[in-house]
């Protein structure tokens, strides 16, 4: 980032942060990342985490922190994997973290962590877990993944990985020094489209890629004010206070790794803009009338507008469009679109349509190519992802995927960085939309590497071995 455009950054954060914000407190963390990320560029990197292959782990030994929602599925996931051993499992409320613990295969003895709000700092201290694995609300996935790392141990955390810029850094600086993995939980880089994508995209048939989009668009808004779906309301809380792309990983992930984002090109600038709120504040009301004790805190809350539009242009010149909206009565869209100098293909709306020219391919032609490039991951563990499940079987392809890279010491497919430079979209966004879309520069959390680190292999080429217990 020069100089100019710095200045310019500081001087209409200082004037626009109280105004623009409309009182979301979200805007002050990307307003002080400014400096944050600037001064961090600028620092050489203490090691480089891309590509980086972790000693062997012949047994995987996993410490579960959160089981109210997604970590509950992936205890059973992950305990019918070979080389697994599911040591501790650790929430607030016994009856989710024991309840976890029913659903696994038979043969795992976890500890249960349930006693006080730190006890998750007692699994990681533990010397003989290698694994933690983070599926708690967002506001605690840095403190956990930082801590877990300094603590000798590997993460996996769940999405968004960070809601700070600062926090972002925290993670790439903690992982670089103690050479732990940090693996942001992004399971729609397994869904099998995506993955087919990817390998087509690898192997030129799109040609040069010209621009991408993802989204996430998903009715929650009865969720978001349920007091059973989300613990405490945390869910609510963050769309409440903060106004931007909240939840931007599930569309940029995958078009991330077929855009060689970090390893070969980077997000350069963004631009972000966000409609107002049509829906949260009609609905608090009304839910403000039948129950005052849970709802008014909500009262006079600014809820985050219910429709944003990001877009990066990377450094090659290329362009993204994510989108996120949680609260309109849409049918659920999780967009994939890629287009390139030959062809393009789309996910959302459904059936699933790939093009070469200005006409959709016919039935039996997509058919065919679906043959010709289904990745050899997908050859191999699709038919068993699908029968253990989680949304259609990407989130155990997920799960084994991970533990196959740590049983054989390969580098993992999502790396720090992507944990980084995927999340900070949502504290970037919070900035231009307060700032009137004005466009704002992402970090390199690579500090220049991304120059000449190597694209992902996801699609398999190695390994493979580790089998599931059936």
């Amino acid at each position: 980032m020069n100089n100019t455009r710095r200045n310019f950054l500081k001087l209409s954060g200082a004037l626009g942060a109280g105004l623009a914000s409309g009182g979301f407190s979200g805007v002050l963390g990307a307003e002080q990342a400014i400096d944050t990320f600037y001064a961090e560029e600028g620092q050489p990197a203490v090691f480089n985490m891309c590509g980086f292959a972790a000693p062997k782990l012949d047994t995987v030994r996993i410490g579960f922190i959160g089981t109210g929602n997604r970590g509950k599925a992936a205890v059973r996931r992950m305990s019918f994997i070979e080389g697994v051993e599911v040591k501790g499992i650790c929430d607030l409320r016994p009856e989710k973290a024991q309840g976890a613990a029913k659903d696994m295969r038979p043969g795992h003895q976890p500890t249960f962590y349930t006693d006080q709000e730190d006890a998750w700092k007692k699994m990681c201290d533990r010397n003989d877990i290698d694994l933690i694995y983070i599926a708690t609300p967002w506001a605690l996935h840095t403190p956990m993944a930082v801590y877990a790392m300094q603590h000798g141990k590997h993460v996996c955390v769940e999405v968004p990985a960070a809601k700070t810029i600062e926090e972002c850094w925290q993670l790439v600086n903690t992982s670089e020094k103690t050479k732990k993995h940090c693996i942001i939980l992004e399971n729609c880089c397994y869904d099998f489209f995506e993955m087919l994508t990817l390998n087509m995209a690898r192997q030129g048939f799109f040609g040069d890629i010209v621009h991408c989009e993802g989204a996430y668009i998903h009715d929650l808004a009865a969720g978001n004010f349920s007091k059973d779906k989300y613990y405490k309301l945390w869910r609510l809380e963050e769309n409440s206070k903060r106004n931007g792309n909240l939840y931007p990983t599930h569309g940029l992930g995958p078009v991330s790794q077929i855009m060689n984002l970090n390893r070969g090109d980077k997000m350069d600038y963004l631009v972000s803009l966000q409609s107002n709120d049509f829906m949260m504040g009609a609905m608090e009301k009304e839910l403000l009338e039948k129950d005052k004790a849970t709802y008014a805190p909500y009262a006079n809350r600014h809820f985050r507008g219910n429709m944003n539009t990001s877009v990066v242009k990377t450094a090659k010149g290329r362009s993204i469009m994510i989108q996120h909206d949680v609260t309109t009565p849409r049918p659920y869209s999780r967009l994939h679109l890629v287009s390139g100098t030959k062809a393009m293909a789309q996910k959302y709306p459904l059936p699933e349509r790939i093009a070469v020219g200005d006409d959709w391919m016919k039935e039996a032609e997509l058919d065919e190519l679906k043959k010709k490039f289904q990745p050899a991951i997908t050859n191999l563990m699709g038919d068993i992802a699908r029968k253990f499940g989680g949304h259609g079987g990407m989130d155990f392809l997920m799960d084994w995927r991970t533990i196959d890279c740590l049983r054989n010491g390969l580098p993992v497919d999502m790396d720090v960085y992507d944990a980084a430079a995927w999340s900070c979209i949502g504290p970037l966004s919070e900035w231009s939309v307060a700032h009137r879309s004005n466009s704002i520069d992402v970090p390199d959390f690579t500090r220049g590497a991304w120059k000449t680190n190597n694209p992902v292999d996801i699609l398999l080429t190695q390994a493979g071995s580790t089998k599931v217990i059936v």
